[in-house]
Parts: structure tokens; C-alpha cells; sequence
């Protein structure tokens, strides 16, 4: 065998090897930091004098310990996964989307307008036409600071923030208002909610006498149409390419401006179809406090799946199980709700600054790498 081929062998192997350890740090770099946020909340459960291997114990109860539990946490899975596809496209292409909360309040809102309008359809038309009112409407949220940012250059971040205080005003006027329920004004309530769905729009069970309907799956199946969209398509190339490098993207002849307004408006869509499933499959009926935080719950799931649609999905589960077992851990250990949004607060934490850290170690894995290539060719 030639030398250089010799040479050769090993060099690929290596860069097996570098490849290998990439993908196992960059995967147990969330779990590890998780695992820190759950260390730290049980020093605080013992400066409270509460046995953490009772709290947390009961966390694993309240998802494992029964169906009901288990379903639960599918049931708040399935909206922090249509949120995180959304953070995940965004993100891809160098923006940042804060403003799920508001476009699930339209998708929301799209979805309540629609099937109501249309009662009379047969629900195998209602349905999906819904959806996609529902997307669309979440799309267009999504879309005014995509353009704001593209044509004028207005830092999306604040426009995505303005846009959710924006949405709850508009969803607190028509629920008091236009879409207030009738029922409830006759007999004197008035409360703010919608009129019930029909029945016709709303989401197939796929297990009686529980939360869980057929938005999981669709949430699990547009989670693969979104990884063959980002990595198997050319639009999704180039939005993977301007977020990876704008100047060289532009310099190139990719519209960088076009490329972020459309990721901003397709996250949008996917945080209204969470806003639908909540409608059509939860509630039946708009609510206030529809979102449940789910828009910022999104963006810590999309970081714990390292922004990759595949790996959103056990993400997705394990932070929807973490929401359910929460709350059976209050109920269990008696210990103030304070104590739980400080719990969760510590796992965003510590889950974004492990993503901070694995962009800067990959920033400095480049660095060294085209160092060591500039001396072996020297």
C-alpha cells in the first residue's frame, strides 16, 4: 500500500472519531446540564427541609405512575413541539423568534374563527381546513417582524416581544367581545371564553377518556417533514447556509433578508398549529391563558434538542413529563408553586447555557482545526 494511502487511513479514522465525540457532547451536553439544574433544586428542597428523593421521586410518579400521567405529558409535549419546529427553522436561519406566545394566540384565534364559521362543514373538510387557518394565521404573526426585519432591519427580538403584548390584547377584546359566548352572557357569567366548538372540528381521541388526541402525530410527523425540509431541500440549504454565514450567504447571491423573513414566517405557522391543537383537542373552546407559556417552553425544548427536529422530539416529551411531574410534585411534598417555576427556571438556565457553551466550544474546535491544517500543509 502507497504511503500516502497509509497516511490516509488513519487521518479519516480520526476524523470518525471527532466526528463520534461531537455528536455524543453536543447530546449529553443538555442532559448534563439538566442533571445540574435538579442537583440544584434539591439543595434548595433541603434548605426547605423537604426530602428531594421524595419530590423528585414523585415527578417520575405523577408521568410513569398511571396512563392518565403518562398521556398528560404527551399532551403537554405536543405544543412545545410545534413551537420548537418553529424556534428550530428560526434559529437555523440566525433569528430569534420570542414571539410563539403571540402566534399560538392567533393560531388560536384563526382556528376559533374558522370552525365556528364553518360549522356546518363535514368534519373531514372542517378539520383540516382549520389547521391550516390556524397556520396561516400563526404564519402571518410571524411574518410582520419577518418583514420589519427584512426590509427596514428592526431587531426581531423586540418586535417578536411586542407582537405577543399585541396578540393577548387582541384575544382579550374578542373572547369579552365578538367571540364571547353567548351562553355564558345569558345567563349572566360572562366569562371570557369562546363558544364551544363543534364537535365536527374537533381532534380525534387516540385514547378514551384522555387528553391525547391526533395532534401528537401530526406534531411527530411534521417534525420529519421539517428535518427533509431543512437538510433535503434547497430552501432549506440556504436557510441553514445565511444562518452558518450572512455575509457569505449574501456574498454568494442568496437573499439573506428573504430567507430570514421566511423562517420567521414558518415559525409562526407551526406556533399557531400549537395554538390549534389546544383549541380542537384540549379545550374546545378559546380561552384566556390559552398559551400556557408554551411559547418560551418551546425555545428551551428546541435547545435541549439541539435545535435538530428529530432530536426535538424526545426533547419535546422529556420537558412536557417534566411540567406534569412538577406540578404532582407540589401536590405530593406540599411545597409552594414559587419553588416550581424557580425549578423550571433553573433547567431553561442551565439548558441555554449549555447550547451558549457548545457554540463557543465548537467555535474553538473550528479554530484549532484550521490551525492544525495551516501547520501540516506548511
Amino acid at each position: 500500500m502507497p504511503h500516502d494511502v497509509e497516511s490516509a487511513v488513519p487521518k479519516k479514522s480520526s476524523r470518525f472519531i471527532l466526528a463520534r465525540n461531537e455528536i455524543f457532547f453536543n447530546a449529553a451536553l443538555p442532559v448534563l446540564a439538566m442533571l445540574i439544574a435538579l442537583l440544584v433544586g434539591a439543595i434548595v428542597l433541603l434548605v426547605l427541609r423537604v426530602n428531594p428523593f421524595q419530590a423528585y421521586s414523585a415527578i417520575v410518579i405523577g408521568v410513569f405512575g398511571s396512563l392518565a400521567g403518562f398521556t398528560q405529558s404527551l399532551v403537554k409535549a405536543t405544543p412545545l413541539l410545534f413551537v420548537g419546529l418553529g424556534i428550530c427553522i428560526a434559529f437555523r436561519a440566525s433569528v430569534i423568534n420570542i414571539g410563539a406566545e403571540g402566534q399560538i394566540i392567533l393560531g388560536a384565534l384563526g382556528a376559533t374563527a374558522w370552525a365556528l364559521g364553518f360549522r356546518t362543514w363535514p368534519g373531514w373538510i372542517l378539520v383540516p381546513t382549520t389547521l391550516i387557518a390556524s397556520f396561516l394565521s400563526g404564519a402571518f404573526w410571524g411574518f410582520v417582524p419577518g418583514l420589519l426585519k427584512a426590509r427596514f432591519r428592526v431587531n426581531e427580538i423586540l418586535t417578536t416581544v411586542m407582537m405577543n403584548a399585541i396578540a393577548i390584547q387582541l384575544m382579550n377584546m374578542l373572547v369579552r367581545g365578538p367571540l364571547i359566548d353567548q351562553a355564558g352572557v345569558t345567563a349572566g357569567t360572562y366569562l371570557a371564553q369562546s363558544e364551544r366548538l363543534p364537535e365536527a372540528s374537533w381532534l380525534p381521541r387516540l385514547i378514551p377518556q384522555t387528553l391525547l388526541t391526533s395532534g401528537a402525530i401530526l406534531a411527530v410527523v411534521l417534525a420529519v417533514v421539517v428535518y427533509i425540509f431543512l437538510w433535503r431541500t434547497t430552501i432549506g440549504f440556504r436557510i441553514r447556509m445565511v444562518g452558518l454565514n450572512p455575509d457569505a450567504s449574501r456574498y454568494a447571491g442568496v437573499n439573506v433578508a428573504f430567507y430570514q423573513m421566511l423562517s420567521l414566517t414558518l415559525a409562526g405557522g407551526f406556533a399557531g398549529l400549537a395554538g390549534a391543537v389546544e383549541v380542537m383537542g384540549v379545550h374546545h373552546r378559546l380561552l384566556e391563558g390559552i398559551t400556557s407559556g408554551y411559547g418560551f417552553s418551546g425555545i428551551v425544548a428546541a435547545l435541549f434538542g439541539g435545535l435538530h427536529p428529530l432530536g426535538l422530539i424526545p426533547a419535546a416529551w422529556l420537558f412536557g413529563s417534566l411540567l406534569v411531574g412538577a406540578d404532582k410534585m407540589q401536590r405530593a411534598v406540599q411545597v409552594p408553586s414559587a419553588l416550581i417555576d424557580m425549578l423550571l427556571g433553573l433547567v431553561v438556565l442551565f439548558v441555554v447555557g449549555s447550547a451558549f457553551i457548545s457554540r463557543r466550544w465548537a467555535t474553538h474546535r473550528a479554530i484549532t482545526a484550521s490551525k492544525t491544517e495551516t501547520e501540516a500543509k506548511a
